[in-house]
């Protein structure tokens, strides 16, 4: 069996890989992160989407990490403004003010650290043989529809997993290596909605907007992609229905 640590944020992408892995029969925790970010909202909804899909999930407070990485609109609001009305090929043209300078390296650092916890409690407390054990951490990320950010690459994931082996007692001392898994980063958005819907995802549920409040602005870089992936998909987004 695969013991799986999602990395949930509440947006339709993570929600997609998180209804993967309970459909592939993983057995699942979700890990969702307070990094300072402009609002909660995400958080209210990774937690009802955990809830929909019957997987607990841990909510981490690392709020220190704005101080830390605050040259980013998701960080350091009151200094700098979100992009808005962006075009496709404006997005893929830079790596716009909403990266957050590190992040996907911190969360996944800090799901890896969730994970071979785990691992080695089974092992050490003589639940699990480490030959038996498949860990991995499941990722949202999508290197075809985005925003430009580096950390969305398959080639920044397929380098952390070294690290990982490299960096642990689960992979030097058992020889068990945390796989990255990240199944829809070679979808369009297009794609991602339509295989959200045939797994059922509770995507009435999530948020993407990188604005808080009651509903989405639908002009940063998050909306505009998202309305135009379930436009493409010819499915009408039921979290705006919802609203």
């Amino acid at each position: 069996m695969t013991h799986a640590v999602v990395l949930l944020s509440g947006g339709l992408d993570s929600t997609t890989v998180a209804a993967h892995a309970v459909r592939e029969g993983y057995e699942v925790r979700g890990l969702s992160i307070r990094y300072g970010q402009r609002h909660v909202r995400e958080l209210d909804a990774a937690r009802d989407v955990a809830d929909a899909l019957g997987i607990p999930v841990v909510e981490v407070d690392a709020s220190f990490y704005a101080k830390l990485a605050d040259y980013s609109a998701l960080t350091n609001a009151g200094e700098y403004a979100l992009p808005q009305h962006r075009g496709r090929e404006a997005m893929g043209g830079d790596v716009p003010i909403t990266y957050v300078p590190l992040r996907n390296t911190f969360f996944v650092t800090l799901a890896a650290a969730t994970l071979e916890s785990w691992m080695l409690g089974l092992i050490e407390e003589g639940s699990a043989v480490p030959g038996d054990l498949n860990p991995a951490i499941l990722v949202g990320a999508n290197a075809i529809d985005y925003s430009g950010y580096p950390d969305c690459r398959p080639e920044f994931y397929d380098s952390v997993v070294e690290v990982l082996r490299l960096g642990s007692k689960l992979g030097t001392a058992y020889g068990v290596t945390m796989e990255i898994e990240a199944p829809i980063i070679e979808m369009g958005k297009a794609d991602i909605v339509r295989y959200a819907s045939d797994l059922g995802a509770p995507l009435e549920l999530t948020w993407s907007c990188y604005e808080g409040g009651d509903r989405p602005c639908g002009s940063c870089d998050s909306c505009v992609l998202r309305a135009e992936a379930f436009a493409a998909a010819g499915i009408d987004d039921p979290a705006m229905q919802e609203r």
